[in-house]
């Protein structure tokens, strides 16, 4: 669920523009030879959409979204007919309740089966029946920390409150992951909406609030591969990256637990070209596709058969897929209805005003 590798907000604002003015590039008719997809940023190889072009003479018309939170509207108010989307867990069960996606017609997708039992098992949080959605990538939220800058590797969220890290300490900017982090360190559930857990992770997030150098989304990435901070929580398919530019960094999911996440592939009900959204999806789901799909976004695949194609130092990162018994600890946001949302968001709201 992730806010992907570059910031798009320009383009997102755009999209929304269009929705509002009811106008936009999207606005096609039944045009049976393009695909109209809406993704997340730096999130598939640009050399899969060639090659599917290529392979089925399909025109795809890409755009991207920065959060869920932008995606939803666009997809909602139906002015962009989005053939694909790839939204995250909590968001596809909100799209599900209110009807907004199409079930997918699976006999059009064979290389479905390749797709490991337990991305489909999680998937039934959000899906029950897995009718809607097709797992694409999935991950966990941890903490990356400089092993030349921390005494101590740590173990637990409870680093983040640690006052020797005064000023060096990163956190997302996003309200369900702050608050997600700080419920289980607390030892809930990080989809509680009980308003004493909530307050009481209010309070401790604003008690954080003097040693946190910044709130940010891609920015914990250049941060911290510039040694410019200590510590960060940070998705874990930014791992690789950062590791790969400072190897002094080092990721760990808290023994708390953490969030599991899981983007997957859905139809909206409103598409123009289904088709070609399923052939499109069956074509990710071709080993040697999700393989190169994984070299350039570095995020777990849930595809079974292109992870044992992955060289030995991917298959066995801890980061990237992690042991059962850590796994075991996580749990994938919910989506919590409105009334939830409005208590989050205000309570988000005096944190980051104290």
């Amino acid at each position: 669920m992730k806010l992907k590798k570059f910031s798009i907000l320009a383009l997102s604002i755009s999209l929304i523009a269009a929705v509002l003015s009811g106008c936009g590039a999207k606005q096609q008719k039944n045009d049976a030879g393009n695909l109209y997809i809406c993704n997340w940023a730096e999130y598939i190889d640009p050399e899969v959409l060639t090659l599917f072009e290529k392979e089925t003479g399909i025109k795809v018309s890409y755009d991207e979204f920065e959060t869920n939170e932008i995606m939803y509207p666009v997809i909602e108010a139906g002015a962009i007919s989005y053939d694909l989307a790839c939204p995250s867990d909590y968001m596809i069960q909100k799209m599900i309740e209110n009807d907004l996606l199409d079930e997918i017609d699976f006999s059009h997708i064979p290389n479905y089966a390749n797709i490991d039992e337990a991305q489909l098992t999680a998937a039934k949080e959000f899906d029950p029946e897995n009718k809607y959605s097709v797992p694409y990538c999935w991950g966990t939220v941890g903490i990356l920390y400089n092993t030349k800058m921390v005494e101590k590797a740590p173990d637990s969220w409870a680093v983040l409150w640690d006052e020797q890290y005064k000023g060096n300490i990163l956190m997302q900017d996003s309200v369900r992951d702050t608050f997600g982090i700080t419920l289980k360190y607390l030892g809930y559930s990080l989809n509680s909406t009980n308003e004493a857990e909530l307050n009481q992770a209010k309070e401790l997030l604003i008690s954080q609030r003097p040693l946190v150098q910044a709130y940010v989304v891609d920015q914990v990435r250049d941060k911290m591969i510039g040694g410019e901070a200590s510590i960060g929580v940070i998705y874990s398919g930014e791992v690789l990256f950062c590791q790969e530019s400072n190897e002094d960094l080092a990721y760990v999911i808290p023994k708390e637990g953490s969030n599991v996440w899981l983007d997957c592939w859905v139809i909206p009900k409103n598409a123009q070209n289904k088709e070609n959204a399923e052939a499109f999806i069956n074509f990710l789901c071709r080993p040697d596709i999700a393989v190169k799909n994984f070299e350039y976004i570095t995020y777990a695949t849930p595809n079974k058969a292109a992870k044992e194609l992955l060289d030995t130092e991917y298959q066995e990162n801890p980061a990237v897929f992690p042991d059962e018994s850590i796994l075991s600890k996580c749990e994938t946001f919910h989506y919590l209805g409105e009334e939830s949302e409005e208590l989050y968001n205000s309570l988000w709201k005096e944190v980051r005003s104290n």
